[in-house]
């Protein structure tokens, strides 16, 4: 028989409820229409097994009683629609044709395990997030123009509920009122240079932000203070090497890097860690800048006229930006001839233009061919900011099936050679000229060979 069961019927409904209960906690929905056919028999059928059409019928009259006697008295979020039929050999019948659940609520009752207590804690969670952090939300919203924007704040909260559900049905009760304590906390309190080891909430440190950063950061940008995770964040550092001592070995005055005071006189300083802002700030003028993906390859580069070298961290480039002292340099990037390496370039040159590359191209690529291996994961983006040479070079690599070569992977013989040669690459504005970075610039170097877009 085609009968839809009680127990096929409550799965039906468990799989709307695991898929909208999200979405329902986070907007306060209170009122939904859920309908699910029975898909009654015909008298065919009820003639063959006239035992289990009656005994079909009577689960769902029982759990239209038990539905009721939960109501006790008030409106129904549970309905069985029952329709008669007037068969000519089994008579005048009533049978159950449609269920319709009416409530978020009712939907769990019927459906009950854990997917219903999964529904009921992320339901009173949210409404506890809302109770606390919507007065911090509403105050903000207050100092605007217009409601429209308390609204909108509103809609943001409940974005982040709903986008972090699944964080927030794992934790403990413990660990959800903490994670309340501290995002109330970040948004009421003036931060100053604060790091989370210093946070006056028991229990909260480095490792715990680690842990729950994500839903932290969520909340946060919900109810309008997404500037408050900063504290969460150390500031970026880079990693420079100078190629040239004569850089430093030139400045006449005491210079401070992270927290250490350097003189003049300090020449052997060549190898800095430091934030960004700091290392942006120390008084060197490279005529060249080194950008290599890889550290190796900057610890391996040897003294060089003029010359720094940046490891750029992978898609953390985007600092090598921000020093100071980088415009006015020519700038030479190296990274794995791999999607995410022509995806880094790609980054770095959306902030600086007139990046050059070196060994990314298509014939590095097919002389190394015995090094190439599998790119796990290749991007999947789109990058304006490739010369032609590049682009080509990346669609050989989706052509040879997704590979990957590994500057690491390259001869360093082979690949300092191919360094020399491009830095000694004659562009207008760049070494010989000592003007601003681009100026006059005739062509962007690839490889010596062609770099039309």
């Amino acid at each position: 028989m085609t009968m839809l069961s009680v127990a096929e019927a409550r799965a039906k409904a468990r799989k709307r409820l695991s898929s909208s209960m999200a979405s329902w906690a986070a907007e306060q929905v209170e009122e939904v229409r859920i309908e699910v056919a029975l898909k009654p028999p015909t008298e065919k059928q009820v003639l063959s097994d006239q035992a289990a059409a009656a005994n079909w019928a009577g689960s769902w009259r029982a759990v239209r009683e038990r539905a009721g006697a939960a109501a006790a008295g008030a409106p129904a979020e549970l309905e069985i629609d029952w329709e008669e039929r007037s068969w000519v050999r089994v008579g005048r019948q009533r049978v159950p044709v449609r269920l319709r659940l009416l409530t978020p609520d009712a939907v769990a009752a019927f459906v009950g395990g854990d997917t219903a207590r999964d529904w009921r804690r992320l339901r009173d969670r949210a409404v506890s997030i809302r109770q606390r952090l919507g007065s911090v939300s509403n105050g903000l919203a207050a100092t605007r123009d217009a409601d429209a924007e308390a609204s909108s704040d509103g809609d943001s909260l409940a974005a982040a509920i709903r986008s972090q559900s699944k964080r927030i049905l794992s934790l403990s009760d413990a660990a959800f009122v903490t994670v309340i304590d501290v995002v109330d906390w970040l948004c009421t309190h003036p931060l100053g240079s604060l790091r989370p080891r210093q946070l006056p909430i028991r229990g909260v440190d480095s490792k715990w932000f680690e842990t729950h950063r994500s839903l932290v950061t969520a909340l946060l940008g919900g109810i309008g203070h997404a500037d408050a995770v900063t504290v969460l964040d150390a500031e970026p550092r880079l990693r420079l090497r100078i190629l040239d001592g004569a850089l430093i070995g030139a400045v006449d005055h005491e210079v401070t890097v992270d927290r250490t005071s350097v003189r003049a006189a300090a020449a052997s300083l060549d190898d800095v860690t430091a934030p960004i802002s700091r290392l942006g700030r120390l008084p060197v003028s490279p005529r060249l800048v080194f950008v290599f993906e890889n550290l190796e390859s900057v610890l391996a580069m040897p003294d060089w006229p003029g010359a720094v070298a940046v490891h750029g961290s992978g898609y953390a480039v985007d600092g090598v930006a921000r020093l100071d002292w980088i415009d006015g340099a020519r700038v030479i990037y190296w990274g794995d001839l791999d999607s995410h390496g022509f995806a880094i370039l790609n980054r770095l040159r959306s902030h600086l233009p007139e990046v050059e590359s070196v060994l990314m191209d298509e014939a590095t690529l097919l002389a190394h061919q015995d090094l190439w291996v599998p790119e796990p994961k290749p991007s999947t983006g789109t990058f304006a900011h490739l010369t032609g040479t590049e682009a080509r070079a990346l669609e050989r690599l989706h052509a040879e099936g997704g590979v990957r070569l590994e500057q690491e992977r390259i001869p360093w013989d082979t690949a300092l050679n191919r360094l020399r040669t491009a830095a000694e690459v004659e562009t207008s504005g760049h070494l010989g000229a000592g003007t601003g970075r681009g100026v006059g610039t005739e062509r962007r170097f690839g490889e010596g060979l062609d770099d039309e877009r």
